[in-house]
């Protein structure tokens, strides 16, 4: 810069800074240095920039502090709310199995009791056929006993006009017409105890018949009251099915493969032969097939939970954290250019317990290349995850591990630019946003 503008500009800042001397005195001679109007003018312009750097830089401090609170207490109540709803869907799901049993039971006893009635119909039935038919017959045997009686009179009456006529009652056909006479009472009064026997079995049969219109209707109202509770199991089965369904789609997965291998898994059978029994109907009625569809939703409904208990719809940290970086492209934090993260990063305090996401078995505990300290759980279905950077690790290899149980402590090992957890979820060996799966429970548990 020229000397002469340099002057002029000392000139102009003279009035605010004023040229000042700075002395330094030795045993042998004394100097100083000027301190001129522009250099003191540059001076307090970079301490003034120093100092509103330093103040900038603290409230940028300050308000990120304060940002991880809030991210930790909405965490905290996330967890909390993610373990309310699982509680709650555990309990449902036990009332629903519950209700199932019973109604389950409910619907043996009614089976029985309308067995129980069609065999009384049945029996009724038969009575009736039976004092139908003694009917006929004693209506066809009174009917016949009738016209003999007619007859028999008859010929008492003849006889009686023939034995006048020849003027004597002491004679041998007298006798006769006597001993007629008394058959034909005798006879008449079996005839009116037919009559009676008759009446008693008409009266049976309307019993019969009435007590048979009772049971059917009793057995109507059985029927609508079995279809009622068919109708709610159902409803309530089907519920319960479709947010487990769009879980595990939402996930990536099919749930028809998820279940057929779960059921395989799951598939063990046996004990002692029994009587064989062959039935004679050629097919389940519509109740019975009904109760199979609703046992084969809740059986689904058991396959879904092992299922889910096996799979990482958990979240690895439950304490105190924030997501610092999720899976995809970013800048390398290291500064060497940009690189693929596999992974989601949760950090926090140093110690912080990491937890295993599913159900599985260590097949990795200890250093891992640029990961540091490492556990690596093998699951179902061919997953796996990873939980990198660890201060310490709690697990061995070979363990079987169950989803919650604590398996190291978040630390700074490794490749690493401070402390946290970098967690991968793999599936046949090809990394996949871990955050897929912990969205994809959101809903449910």
């Amino acid at each position: 810069m020229p000397q002469r503008i340099v002057q002029r500009i000392n000139h102009a800042l003279e009035r605010r800074f004023p040229e000042q001397r700075v002395f330094l005195k030795s045993d042998a001679e004394t100097r100083f240095i000027r301190l001129r109007p522009l250099t003191q003018a540059v001076a307090a312009t970079v301490g003034g920039a120093l100092i509103a750097w330093t103040i900038l830089a603290t409230a940028i401090l300050m308000i990120d502090h304060l940002s991880a609170g809030n991210a930790r207490e909405q965490a905290q109540r996330s967890v909390a709310e993610f373990e309310r709803r699982l509680d709650a869907l555990s309990r449902e799901r036990d009332e629903r199995a519950q209700e199932a049993v019973r109604a389950q039971e409910r619907f043996n006893q009614a089976l029985a009791k309308v067995s129980e009635m069609q065999g009384l119909l049945l029996a009724s039935e038969d009575r009736r056929k039976e004092v139908e038919t003694g009917l006929d017959v004693v209506q066809l045997t009174l009917r016949r006993t009738l016209r003999e009686r007619d007859e028999a009179r008859a010929e008492v009456e003849t006889l009686k006009a023939a034995l006048q006529a020849q003027g004597g009652a002491g004679s041998p056909e007298a006798a006769r017409a006597r001993d007629d006479a008394a058959t034909l009472d005798l006879l008449a009064a079996t005839l009116g105890a037919t009559a009676a026997e008759r009446d008693m079995a008409a009266q049976t049969a309307e019993a019969a018949r009435a007590e048979a219109r009772a049971i059917a209707e009793a057995k109507r109202k059985l029927e609508r009251r079995n279809d009622e509770i068919f109708r709610k199991l159902e409803e309530a089965v089907a519920v319960s099915m479709e947010p487990l369904d769009r879980m595990f789609r939402a996930a990536g997965l099919k749930p028809e493969e998820v279940l057929r291998q779960v059921r395989r898994g799951y598939s063990g059978s046996g004990g002692p032969l029994g009587a064989m029994r062959i039935s004679t109907k050629g097919m389940m009625d519509e109740h019975e097939l009904r109760a199979d569809a609703i046992l084969g939703g809740l059986d689904n409904m058991a396959l879904y939970r092992l299922a889910a208990q096996r799979l990482p719809f958990a979240m690895p940290v439950r304490g105190g954290f924030r997501f610092t970086s999720g899976f995809g492209y970013r800048r390398d934090p290291k500064g060497f250019g940009t690189r693929m993260h596999s992974g989601t990063d949760f950090a926090g305090p140093r110690g912080t317990p990491i937890h295993v996401t599913a159900d599985g078995v260590v097949t990795k505990a200890g250093w891992h290349a640029g990961y540091g300290k490492t556990v690596i759980v093998q699951h179902a279905f061919g997953i796996e995850t990873l939980y990198a950077h660890m201060s310490e690790i709690r697990v061995r290899e070979g363990q079987t591990v169950s989803r919650g149980d604590r398996i190291g402590d978040m630390g700074n090992t490794g490749r690493s630019t401070g402390t946290h957890l970098h967690y991968e979820v793999r599936v046949g060996d090809r990394p996949v946003n871990p955050m897929t799966y912990i969205k994809a429970a959101s809903n449910v548990f």
